[in-house]
């Protein structure tokens, strides 16, 4: 599997235009990150969307996280993970995930079965009869212990996603030493805490009623009362590091010091302020 780099980068595909993904991924590119991540929501579909990015570079790693197995088959998660490496000189990974109920039920028409049993058989249908299957450049969505175990048993380890270097710490663990643990990191360069923490509790938002974090963020220690009203300042402060780089690149290291092999941070910014996640990138390249 190809080297993620220790420093990558996070971004919703659906916050920017075609035009501007060109512009925002080429800059990535140049600041030397290792790999940049997307999402899969309720826009651009994953597989299509990693052969643009990949097209409009020409050393950066390209990334989902993660793309919605109910979304596509098997079969078809495979062989577009295996075209997009024969095209772009193998510089695709293919991070899976359950996604979340409203996603799943609401928007797609499917109903959401059993987490941990639907992603190992779904693993399982990719790398059936498959010699090299253990090689292939594919990482899940984990925050539970039995998800988080799945990452090392049945693909190239875990994409940790709204969590803290305890969490990190856990996961390593659970894995065991050789996984790749690709953990998430929110980050906003902003030194007003009441600004900055406006920030957070609007990038927050749409996570706060999802089952699968909400139930991680209790066994991490958060309180009912942590997760009302969008979000306590520990909270909030625990999900977005704010400040200067110095602060920024601490947490980074924590993640790394509790076991992470790789860290992309999401700039956190005013609504479709993407000069300011460029400004933010340019400034953290380095941490």
């Amino acid at each position: 599997m190809q080297d993620l780099g220790k420093l990558g980068v996070w971004y919703a595909a659906d916050k920017l235009e075609p035009a501007q993904w060109v512009d925002f991924v080429q800059h990535v590119e140049t600041l030397g990150y290792g790999t940049l991540w997307h999402s899969e929501s309720a826009g651009f579909e994953a597989m299509s969307f990693g052969a643009f990015l990949l097209n409009h570079t020409s050393r950066l790693n390209i990334g989902s996280a993660i793309a919605n197995i109910y979304a596509r088959d098997a079969i078809s998660s495979k062989n577009g993970m295996q075209t997009l490496n024969r095209i772009s000189d193998n510089r695709y990974v293919l991070g899976l995930g359950v996604s979340h109920i409203p996603l799943v039920e609401k928007l797609r028409g499917h109903s959401y079965k059993r987490p941990v049993a639907t992603m190992r058989a779904y693993l399982e249908s990719m790398s059936a009869g498959q010699d090299d299957a253990d090689d292939w450049p594919v990482m899940i969505a984990a925050l539970g212990s039995r998800m988080l175990e799945l990452s090392a048993s049945h693909c190239r380890g875990c994409l940790p996603y709204n969590v803290t270097p305890e969490h990190t710490a856990r996961a390593r663990e659970i894995v065991g030493p050789d996984a790749i643990v690709a953990v998430e990191q929110k980050v906003c360069l902003e030194p007003d805490s009441s600004q900055a923490l406006a920030y957070a509790k609007r990038e927050l938002e749409r996570y706060m009623a999802l089952p699968n974090y909400r139930n991680n963020w209790v066994n991490l220690g958060f309180t009912e009362g942590d997760l009302a009203n969008g979000g306590s300042e520990r909270f909030l402060n625990a999900m977005v590091v704010w400040g200067d780089a110095e602060t920024i690149a601490a947490r980074v290291q924590a993640h790394r010091d509790a076991g992470a092999t790789h860290v992309s941070i999401q700039p956190v910014h005013a609504e479709g302020d993407v000069a300011s996640a460029k400004t933010m990138l340019t400034e953290l390249a380095s941490i």
